[in-house]
């Protein structure tokens, strides 16, 4: 027993391989440029909303509060992966310790469960605005905002680290290479030589949890919408509503469909080559959408960024003079 345990503690596997994109990699430096353009854009637009939402105190509502922390997590969100990925780009394969690949997992399911809680509490928001325009304010405050974002913040923190912790207590005595461009919880489960039936099941009740529930949410919410948007007697008023939320829908069913297809399935394993596209959808395409789809379209954000830049021309005019 003692020389089993032994050989055991000398092949723990401590160091881990992320093999990104090898079929692409001759194409290193153009994705390189590619990623790295979109997550600047991502980050600026992101950062845009949070600052103009707190700068301009007519955008302090709930939608905005909701929506400046739904950015401010998009930020971090794409932060936990992007710069790992642009890495692999430039030079190949990389290499990430055992502690480093489960604190990157951590902070991407963290913030990716935070994202799909607060797109349920928007879409229920404007569900409320849109369909219940009378009881609104009675419903939905800044307080009331202010604690839904702690809420959320406090129950993916605890899911995730319970699954996070289930993960560190496998072994790892095998292959050691990750047929992806982060430290993704479904392909480190795939590497372990422990039983991991039990993890699995938790990974699929917890996406069931996360992503079913908020997705579920988010269709009643916006059927309803819909509904009202229908009963409207202007026909001008109907075509911009649709508008707005035909953009919105591209974007959930972006971000959910690709989700459900990684996380939603009871075995972990016969399913890695696809996910990596699939992720690239999340970490890639729809942060780069949201700014524009969720606020930069609107025409209050317009108007608070046309008066924050008059500001700062009056500014420069009265320090030049």
């Amino acid at each position: 027993m003692e020389i089993n345990m032994e050989v055991r503690n000398e092949t723990t596997i401590q160091e881990f391989i992320l093999e990104g994109f090898p079929a692409i990699q001759y194409l290193g430096n153009i994705f390189f440029l590619m990623h790295l353009l979109a997550y600047l854009a991502s980050i600026t637009g992101n950062m845009v909303i949070i600052i103009i939402t707190w700068v301009d105190h007519r955008l302090q509502t709930p939608m905005y509060i909701l929506l400046s922390t739904f950015s401010f997590s998009e930020c971090c969100f794409i932060t936990t992966v992007i710069p790992k990925l642009l890495s692999i780009f430039l030079s190949g394969r990389q290499t990430i310790s055992f502690t480093s690949c489960l604190t990157q997992a951590f902070s991407f399911l963290f913030f990716g469960s935070i994202i799909f809680f607060l797109m349920a509490v928007m879409s229920l928001d404007r569900y409320l605005a849109i369909c219940k325009p009378l009881h609104y304010p009675a419903i939905m405050n800044l307080r009331v905002s202010f604690f839904l974002a702690f809420f959320f913040n406090a129950l993916s923190f605890i899911l995730i680290t319970g699954l996070v912790l289930k993960v560190s207590q496998l072994s790892f005595c095998g292959p050691n290479v990750i047929s992806h461009f982060f430290c993704d919880l479904g392909s480190l489960i795939h590497l372990s030589c422990s039983d991991t039936g039990s993890v699995e099941i938790y990974v699929f009740f917890l996406a069931l949890l996360v992503i079913l529930i908020s997705l579920i949410l988010t269709i009643i919410a916006y059927s309803n919408i819909v509904v009202t948007i229908v009963r409207l007697p202007s026909a001008k008023e109907r075509q911009k509503a649709f508008s707005t939320c035909s953009s919105h829908l591209i974007v959930l069913s972006l971000m959910y469909g690709s989700c459900v297809f990684i996380y939603v399935k009871p075995k972990q394993t016969n399913r890695l080559d696809s996910n990596r596209e699939a992720a690239l959808v999340n970490t890639v395409v729809t942060p780069l959408l949201n700014p524009v789809i969720y606020t930069l379209r609107n025409k209050q954000v317009h108007q608070a960024l046309r008066d924050a830049l008059s500001r700062v021309r009056l500014q420069k005019q009265s320090f030049g003079g």
